[in-house]
């Protein structure tokens, strides 16, 4: 990860990686065959936009200027786990482990970045968004589970 050293940057990175994880989602909502796993994923989408909310609102507490407008999607990132033109062929199981590994990555990142926070209150925004993202962690971790003792 990128050295970053003022708030505004780290916040700024962290709206980032929200983006990202919400192209990832939709992208993945796009490609899965069975419509109720897209609706998953797009759920996940809105909730990575509901973090991006909350960070742009600490940064517009520094004072300055956010463009709230969600960018499109970056032709050089790839959002997708295939290169295949083909709708992913998930199922529920290896649907909630990515979705698993997606929510630990983020609450990592989250972690990384408070230390290096000087404003009290945003430190407190990434703590909680951290804390979200190990509650989605969990819901995934205990539906997995459960589809394991039936299968």
């Amino acid at each position: 990860m990128a050295k970053v050293e003022h708030d505004e940057e780290i916040l700024e990175l962290a709206i980032a990686r929200e983006v990202e994880a919400y192209h990832f989602y939709m992208a993945l909502a796009s490609r899965v065959k069975e419509p109720a796993m897209s609706k998953v994923f797009e759920e996940l989408a809105e909730e990575e936009l509901e973090h991006k909310a909350r960070l742009e609102l600490e940064v517009m507490k520094t004072g300055r200027a956010v463009d709230t407008t969600l960018k499109p999607v970056d032709p050089e990132k790839d959002y997708i786990i295939s290169d295949s033109e083909e709708p992913l062929d998930l199922d529920y199981r290896d649907m909630l482990l990515l979705a698993i590994e997606k929510e630990k990555a983020a609450f990592r990142i989250y972690v990384s970045l408070v230390p290096n926070v000087h404003d009290e209150e945003s430190k407190e925004v990434l703590l909680a968004l951290a804390e979200e993202e190990v509650k989605h962690k969990l819901r995934f971790e205990t539906e997995y589970d459960t589809l394991m003792k039936k299968g």
